[in-house]
């Protein structure tokens, strides 16, 4: 378990109502992983995607396959 206090980013691109994921870049180099969670509901799960599965989603979106 991790003892750090992670900062939450959104996306300048997220203004579009609401609907928006918050991730931390504070775990991707001493731990390899990218927490995401729910924007509208930061208290609730948390969702730890490697590095490697969080750059190829952003890959993804970036390349219009995930739109």
């Amino acid at each position: 378990m991790t003892t750090h206090i992670l900062r939450w980013f959104t996306s300048s691109y997220s203004d579009n109502g609401g609907d928006c994921v918050q991730v931390s870049a504070d775990l991707a180099a001493p731990d390899g992983t990218v927490p995401v969670r729910d924007s509208k509901a930061p208290a609730d799960a948390v969702l730890s995607l490697s590095t490697d599965a969080f750059a190829a989603f952003v890959g993804g979106v970036r390349e219009g396959r995930l739109a």
